[in-house]
């Protein structure tokens, strides 16, 4: 059974009019389904509160998750429909933003962009979403700046996300990797092979991310290899 189809039968209670704030609880909390339905429901529901509140789910948002999560044809609409019910519940992007925080960062530590954690997956995942129409706007740059806030994550975190996935954003080899410009090369060394050992499929599995979503670490790796191969030339000249 796929991750859709199993969110699809626990979302049946929306049938008799509870809202999708309330089943989200359930999902998440204690007895709840492995971590993968967390991250899906979390990318689904922020990435719904990202998006234009008036209107269907566009076939550019509905393409967007099928990047992430490699959807069926069959499962698109099971996508749809827990993106449709996320943009209409009452619950603000916070509130979701907070719970998500509460599962995987429960002691509310600050996370850094050469740790990696199931809540940057989650981000990049939301910046997969807004980008999905070709563009990225300020609102969703403030956006997603303020769920990174509540999820933990501090500013190089979100500067060196932003770096890897947005076209034409500031693109700092130091920031792809996390590490201050004062960094040696045996630092920035160890910070390139802490992130190649982070997105290998087995860690990320490991840590809640679905096999729908591995392919999240592909441009990932490639900016992170091109980032050390910057500054291992520069400090080499």
């Amino acid at each position: 059974m796929s991750i859709w189809t199993r969110i699809a039968a626990a979302l049946s209670a929306l049938t008799k009019g509870e809202p999708l704030s309330v089943v989200f609880d359930r999902l998440m909390g204690a007895g709840a389904p492995e971590q993968s339905v967390g991250f899906t429901i979390a990318v689904l529901a922020l990435g719904a509160k990202m998006a234009k509140a008036d209107g269907e789910v566009t076939r550019d948002e509905v393409t967007a998750f099928r990047r992430i999560f490699m959807l069926p044809p069959e499962e698109e609409a099971h996508a749809a429909r827990v993106f449709n019910l996320a943009r209409q519940d009452v619950a603000g992007f916070d509130a979701y933003a907070t719970k998500i925080a509460r599962l995987f960062n429960p002691e509310g530590r600050k996370i850094c962009a050469d740790s990696h954690s199931v809540l940057i997956d989650i981000l990049e995942g939301l910046f997969t979403v807004a980008l999905a129409d070709g563009t990225y706007h300020d609102h969703e740059d403030a956006f997603l700046a303020h769920v990174a806030g509540i999820f933990g994550l501090d500013e190089p975190c979100f500067r060196a996300v932003r770096a890897r996935l947005v076209e034409g954003a500031p693109r700092d080899p130091y920031d792809v990797l996390g590490i201050p410009h004062t960094a040696t090369t045996d630092e920035a060394r160890a910070a390139w092979r802490a992130l190649v050992k982070d997105s290998h499929p087995d860690r990320m599995i490991a840590r809640g991310v679905p096999p729908e979503a591995l392919q999240l670490a592909e441009r990932r790796l490639m900016l992170v290899n091109a980032a050390w191969k910057e500054i291992e030339t520069r400090q080499a000249a």
